[in-house]
């Protein structure tokens, strides 16, 4: 059973994170420059929240607000579910299915040391699968 920490290691644990003062506009830069969806929000340099794509759309642009004026803290995502490098993938699509979340903290004690993806979930899958598929045929050939 493939693990988060699987996830951790195929595509790295590093984060990008930023204060919760940044602004909305600067946050979405580093979003497009990095390619990424989400991004770490801190605090006095500890985690608070992640702001999304989906925080962006609903939170400032159909509530009217600016998003040169408004903090990443005012829209971010707060008490999202933790889980552990030893959660197995299937947990986290489970989470992420029941949630309607796509992005997922993941933590080690109280440190922060990825953030994963459905699409990290996904692709995990896949590839065990295709893991699985390749097994069956070595076994078969045999």
């Amino acid at each position: 059973m493939k693990k988060v920490s699987n996830i951790l290691t195929r595509k790295g644990s590093s984060v990008i994170a930023i204060d919760g003062s940044t602004t909305v506009l600067d946050a979405l830069r580093l979003m497009s420059d990095k390619n990424i969806g989400s991004v770490v929000i801190t605090e006095g340099g500890e985690y608070a929240g992640l702001l999304t794509e989906r925080d962006y759309a609903r939170k400032v642009i159909l509530q009217g607000k600016s998003s040169l004026e408004t903090q990443v803290r005012e829209i971010m995502s707060t008490g999202l579910p933790r889980v552990l490098p030893d959660n197995s993938v299937e947990t986290c699509m489970h989470i992420m299915s029941e949630s309607n979340l796509r992005y997922l903290p993941v933590f080690q004690a109280d440190n922060l040391c990825g953030i994963i993806s459905i699409s990290d979930v996904v692709t995990e899958t896949i590839l065990s699968h295709e893991e699985t598929i390749e097994h069956l045929k070595s076994y078969i050939q045999s």
